[in-house]
């Protein structure tokens, strides 16, 4: 990951060939971490799935878009559908989908999707949930449930798992062990004077808990979501570097950005002398071809008394 930390709204972030974008794909950011993390995700969102379960035995990730009823439908999209086996053989699809904007929210889409996934595995326990990330409060809040009821009778009810970035106040998180926490504690509730501690409080956390690479991977979007500048990044990690507890993770973004310039100028060494090469061998291309030419035109106008042949001067 690169060390410019200058952010621009609307822009594509590249980091370790991935994508991040500050506006339009913050669906596809977080649907990464559900990825890397899917049993932490859903031990820190759905804390009470019950114990008799047993531990999870397995974990997949099922295909994004649900088959059309009629090829006249448009297409429905997925955010993550993730199926999980208990120990006790029970099956659990837990489908997540990620709102940074509550307006593009629709409960009847949501609705949609669940029962296709329920027809597509009728042995699984489909869990619809919403995770709404914008980082503030709302003034207006979102559909919560469906009910359709003729007299006495529930026709329908449906209802989903509802999780607000916004509601959760980081400083209750910063001992909680949950790589995704982690991650995710910039995107909480915390005062701007909390903002730097929040930071280091990811970094160290996340640090703790995960390899090399999927530390170095999150380290970005930490990054990008907390909007640091290099001038707070900088004085970030003098700090960690002053205190014994952080003393080694500051070390290693050092090393990480030194070893990050070293294949920046091996890749730009590479690619100007490739180009530099093109250039000569178009050069040397352009010649071998004029000479060429004048040859033809020599013979053309001269015959053979017009060429100079070699042996003569042998």
């Amino acid at each position: 990951m690169n060390s410019v930390f200058h952010l621009e709204l609307n822009t594509d972030y590249y980091a370790y060939g991935i994508k991040w974008n500050t506006m339009t794909s913050h669906d596809h950011n977080f649907k990464n971490v559900f990825l890397d993390f899917p049993k932490e995700a859903l031990e820190w969102v759905l804390p009470d799935i019950p114990p008799e379960l047993g531990k999870i035995q397995g974990v997949s990730f099922v295909r994004q878009e649900p088959g059309k009823r009629r090829l006249t439908d448009s297409h429905l999209s997925l955010d993550m559908p993730i199926l999980y086996r208990f120990e006790n053989g029970q099956v659990l699809l837990w489908l997540v989908e990620f709102e940074e904007k509550k307006g593009r929210f629709s409960i009847y889409r949501l609705l949609r999707y669940a029962t296709d996934l329920m027809e597509q595995h009728p042995e699984a326990l489909v869990i619809p949930t919403v995770l709404f990330t914008a980082g503030k409060a709302w003034r207006t809040d979102v559909s919560r449930e469906l009910n359709i009821q003729l007299g006495k009778r529930h026709l329908i009810h449906f209802e989903y798992v509802l999780i607000k970035l916004f509601d959760y106040h980081a400083r209750d998180y910063y001992n909680y062990p949950n790589p995704v926490v982690k991650i995710l504690l910039p995107k909480m509730q915390h005062e701007p004077k909390e903002r730097v501690e929040v930071i280091r409080q990811a970094y160290r956390g996340l640090f703790e808990l995960v390899g090399p690479m999927l530390f170095d991977k999150y380290l970005d979007f930490i990054d990008v979501y907390a909007g640091i500048q290099a001038e707070e990044r900088e004085a970030l990690y003098r700090d960690l570097a002053e205190k014994e507890e952080t003393a080694m993770l500051a070390q290693y973004i050092k090393n990480k950005g030194f070893d990050e310039g070293i294949q920046k100028g091996i890749q730009k060494g590479i690619q100007q002398g490739i180009q530099k090469g093109i250039q000569k061998g178009i050069q040397q291309g352009i010649l071998q071809g004029l000479l060429e030419g004048i040859t033809v035109l020599v013979e053309i106008k001269f015959g053979d008394r017009g060429m100079v042949s070699e042996s003569q001067y042998s």
